[in-house]
């Protein structure tokens, strides 16, 4: 607690917490090999990852049309409801994401995520990970704007009663620094994600992490300087 107010680190989930790439890119193939369209290359799912889905297909397959790019939605969301019932959705951890989490929650912070992902696959992965009672807030794309509206992070100190000031952001894409910016929160970077250093400072990042064991110290240092600055 900082000046009886709380501390309040808000992660993203794919690409920050897990490693999800591959689980995503093969929901990809799947959704557009069934429409008979020429599936996006890694590279180019990298660049959305973090969206809605409704705005991934839109930026996957411009020259598609809004009925299209609905059917490829529910082609994803049935692919991915298909590999994880068939046990074959893989989204480990990140090397030292637990010994972090730990760390955070023992200097007194309290934990969050902010997703583009739909609350069931979150809780799903959460589950799979034991990590449901890390987090005290739970902001997903299904209920409330997409990033990089700021909607989830303004809701997500509303639950915990955290200032903007005494809150940071912890992302691996652009969207998730721009998303900080809008709500006047810390933006802290992760380089083991889908979107490039160059893209993250673009976006507004503070701070850069480069592993996990930094990570603490770097939301602290983050901190200070924001209640330094206020």
């Amino acid at each position: 607690m900082a000046n009886g107010t709380p501390r309040l680190a808000i992660f993203d989930f794919d690409g920050t917490l897990v490693d999800s790439q591959h689980a995503i890119q093969a929901c990809m193939e799947s959704a557009f090999s069934a429409l008979g369209l020429p599936a996006p290359a890694l590279s180019q799912t990298h660049r959305v990852i973090g969206l809605p889905l409704e705005k991934c297909m839109m930026l996957l397959a411009p020259d598609q049309s809004p009925d299209v790019h609905a059917r490829l939605v529910e082609g994803y969301k049935s692919a991915f409801f298909a590999l994880r019932t068939d046990g074959g959705m893989v989204e480990p951890l990140f090397p030292g994401a637990l010994e972090a989490l730990d760390a955070l929650q023992a200097a007194g912070w309290q934990l969050g995520i902010a997703t583009g992902k739909a609350r069931r696959g979150l809780d799903a992965v959460l589950g799979s990970h034991n990590l449901h009672r890390r987090f005290v807030t739970l902001q997903t794309a299904d209920r409330a704007p997409g990033k990089p509206d700021p909607t989830m992070l303004h809701w997500a100190m509303d639950e915990v009663g955290a200032r903007p000031v005494d809150t940071v952001m912890i992302g691996d894409t652009s969207f998730d620094m721009a998303m900080a910016k809008a709500a006047k929160v810390g933006a802290l970077g992760v380089v083991w994600g889908y979107h490039s250093p160059d893209d993250l400072r673009a976006a507004g990042a503070d701070r850069l992490a480069e592993g996990y064991a930094e990570l603490p110290g770097l939301v602290r240092e983050l901190w200070e300087k924001q209640t330094c600055a206020s």
